[in-house]
């Protein structure tokens, strides 16, 4: 292997000879060898040790390495590197057959013990194929070439273990059996060969950065290693040495030369940075000493500073003692004079409170009096305006009532319009909806037909394409035939007519084939057309397609329409039903209000009557009207009209909900407003009302303008509490008596929030986030 090496780095190097053993590792392994044909032996059931003995004495007596014994029938004998050796195969064929069952193996290598499992490794595929069983001498082969792999693979140290004597005792040591040992072991030889060649070698990496120190000023400016490696065996003066493409190669010693002297460099390196580390030592062990007198000196002084300050303290404390002795004695001589003075002015006061209070009274008396006479007076004239205010008040309703009907009237007449518009849009969707289909069938008869013409063309093209082939092949044998017919032909028959004839018909032949390749260039350019014509159908199928998607775009978006205004015609029913039923509800009171005089100048002036007691009675002719007038105010309160009232408030909740109301308690501010305005509205006992689809909207709205996910999941929590509480209403009241299709449409108007494409896809994608 190292001469291998000096042959690879290209050195100057002389060949030294050694023995190879390779012919006896053939004669053991190779194809044809002893493992060969011990396995063949195994393979036959009637062979044995004899037949097996004879076999290799008939296939290996004229190989130099393989010798049969004179008294043996059996033995053999090989002649390896460090001598011969007998071997006797009575047992070869037993112990070759002695194979592990393969149940036995599987079952080892089942274990869950990696050392059990790998006792009896299971062979590779191709191995147990090629052969019926697995043999001793097989394994044995197979497991030298994979040691031989790995050996080729790596870069192995090998350690020769030497048994010093035959009678395993301390302290002998056989020189004979010693070197019989080595030799065996090719070690002389490696010895041999070391010693002539380059022992010591290093890659020029290695040697750079191990020795590099030795010349420093070397490795400046220059980055070819092999350069500065040469310049440092020069600066050290080496002879004997090699430089290989990418190793450099040195006799015995001239590393310990080279180690010397690189000891000697790091020795004088080290012995400056000891220098400078006990410099460093001895100026921290300073400064240290230096520290300690400072704080000690300061902690003396502060000792004689806070001494200093305990006198003051002290002399301090004295004085404020004092003081607070001399304050003491003061003021227990103030609260003395305080006492007597408070009690003084104290009987000063109360008397002076008594009169007061004795006074307030007094006038307190004669204000009550006052009061309950004014009362009296006052009440009388209110009672007498209350009543004249009434009666205005009841025809001013009466006018407004009737204005009301007549605006419910107007409503309704405006339902019928809708209703109108709403059948002129759907006949509008089912023409466009038969013209769709009309375009889609032309299309498609479009489409048949030119597939048909397409697949005649090809048919055409196909059938000319033979018979121009045909043609060829005909032109093809009539030559050969002419020519065949001339060869034959005896030298005395005239060749002039033959030869005029086949001419003649080459000719009609060259003239038929021409007239075929104008054909087919003619069917060439028709196929171009039509594929020109193709192409030109297809793309006016594109425009049609695209006509076709506009078209239906269109349909959905009048569907849209159809819908939207159904709807609406639905919602002015329901709220043309809910005004129907206050209209019902409020004709009584206008009844009431009928049944009185329609001017007010014809009601009765209540009567004052004096009592002989001083009381103030109104006449008993005029408490029935009194009494109806205040029921009616209690009915009804000066309001606008209902539309309009309704209305304001819608427009009220949608300006509050479009806001960021936030939470709280856990709870969603705008849900639960929605929720308590429509329970107070009794949104959810009406078939069909407009607040759902204007709160639908505005969540729509807020939505689509929003990539926020903060604002989705605001949105999506108040949606969420807000379908929650609407399904426990809708619970609520079916049990209360409202009819399922109630039910139905108000959570289907609902629902609609959910049913929100770009809503339902911004949710997801923000929570998936």
């Amino acid at each position: 292997m190292e001469q291998e090496e000096y042959t690879r780095e290209e050195i100057n190097w002389s060949y030294i000879e050694f023995v190879d053993n390779q012919d006896v590792l053939d004669l053991i392994e190779k194809k044809g060898g002893l493992i060969a044909l011990l396995d063949e032996a195994c393979m036959f059931p009637r062979s044995t040790h004899e037949t097996f003995a004879q076999k290799l004495y008939t296939t290996f007596k004229n190989n130099k390495r393989f010798v049969k014994p004179k008294l043996s029938r059996t033995d053999f004998t090989v002649v390896h590197y460090a001598g011969d050796v007998t071997y006797q195969a009575d047992h070869f064929l037993d112990k070759n057959k002695d194979y592990v069952v393969a149940e036995h193996q599987d079952l080892l290598n089942a274990s869950s013990c990696p050392f059990v499992a790998s006792l009896f490794p299971s062979l590779p595929e191709e191995s147990s194929k090629s052969s019926k069983f697995s043999s001793i001498g097989s394994r044995f082969k197979l497991q030298l070439q994979s040691l031989m792999e790995t050996l080729s693979s790596t870069e192995p140290h090998y350690i020769r273990c030497v048994k010093p004597n035959n009678l395993l005792k301390p302290a002998i040591f056989e020189n004979t059996n010693v070197i019989q040992q080595l030799r065996c072991g090719g070690v002389l030889e490696a010895i041999r060969i070391s010693c002539a060649g380059y022992p010591t070698r290093k890659t020029f990496y290695e040697f750079v950065n191990r020795f590099g120190v030795l010349g420093p000023e070397l490795l400046e400016g220059s980055n070819d290693d092999k350069i500065a490696c040469q310049k440092i065996l020069e600066k050290m003066k080496l002879e004997n040495y090699q430089i290989g493409k990418t190793k450099v190669f040195l006799r015995a010693g001239q590393m310990a030369d080279l180690d010397a002297r690189r000891a000697e460099v790091l020795g004088k390196a080290a012995r400056i940075i000891q220098r400078l580390m006990r410099t460093y030592i001895a100026r921290k062990q300073f400064v240290l000493v230096r520290r300690s007198a400072t704080h000690l000196q300061s902690f003396v002084r502060g000792t004689l500073v806070r001494n200093l300050y305990e006198c003051m303290r002290r002399e301090a404390a004295a004085v404020k003692i004092q003081k607070n002795v001399r304050r003491h004695k003061a003021r227990e001589s103030y609260l003395l004079l305080q006492a007597a003075t408070v009690t003084l002015q104290t009987g000063l006061r109360a008397m002076s409170a008594r009169k007061e209070f004795r006074f307030r009274k007094e006038t307190k008396a004669a204000v009550h009096i006052q009061a309950r006479w004014r009362c009296h007076r006052d009440y009388s004239h209110y009672k007498n305006m209350q009543r004249a205010v009434l009666t205005y008040q009841c025809a001013w309703r009466q006018r407004l009532a009737r204005r009301e009907l007549r605006n419910l009237k107007m409503a309704a007449r405006e339902t019928g319009a809708l209703k109108e518009a709403k059948d002129k849009l759907e006949k509008r969707v089912e023409e466009l909806t038969w013209r769709l289909g009309l375009e889609k069938r032309l299309r498609t008869d479009l489409e048949e037909a030119k597939t048909q013409e397409i697949a005649k063309l090809q048919e055409t093209l196909h059938d000319l394409q033979l018979q121009v082939e045909e043609a060829k092949t005909m032109a093809t044998k009539e030559r050969e035939a002419a020519r065949k017919a001339i060869e034959e032909a005896p030298p005395v028959i005239k060749e002039t007519p033959v030869l005029v004839e086949d001419t003649e018909k080459v000719n009609s032949l060259t003239a038929e084939v021409d007239q075929l390749k104008a054909l087919l260039q003619t069917e060439r350019q028709a196929r171009e057309t039509a594929k020109k014509e193709h192409a030109e159908a297809e793309r006016r199928n594109e425009e049609l397609m695209k006509k076709f998607e506009g078209a239906e775009k269109k349909i959905e978006q009048l569907q849209d329409t159809a819908q939207r205004l159904e709807e609406k015609a639905t919602n002015m029913e329901s709220e043309n039903k809910v005004l129907r039923q206050q209209a019902v509800a409020i004709s009584p009171t206008a009844k009431a209000l009928a049944a009185y005089p329609k001017s007010p100048f014809q009601l009765r002036t209540p009567e004052i009557v004096n009592a002989p007691n001083g009381e103030v009675k109104s006449s008993p002719d005029v408490t029935p009207i009194s009494l109806n007038l205040k029921e009616l105010e209690a009915e009804e309160k000066p309001q606008k009209s209902l539309n309009e009232k309704q209305q304001e408030n819608q427009d009220l909740l949608i300006k509050c909900v479009s806001q960021d109301l936030g939470f709280s308690s856990g709870r969603a501010i705008a849900a639960c407003v929605i929720y308590r305005c429509l329970l107070h509205w009794r949104s959810f006992e009406v078939e069909r009302t407009g607040v759902f689809d204007r709160i639908i909207q505005t969540i729509g709205s807020a939505i689509e303008v929003q990539d926020n996910n903060d604002k989705l999941a605001y949105w999506l929590s108040n949606s969420s509490t807000l379908l929650l509480l609407l399904q426990r209403t809708l619970k609520t009241t079916g049990a209360a008596g409202l009819t399922p299709q109630r039910r139905r449409s108000t959570a289907a108007s609902f629902g609609r929030v959910f049913s929100n494409s770009s809503f339902t896809t911004k949710c997801c994608a923000t929570f998936s986030w």
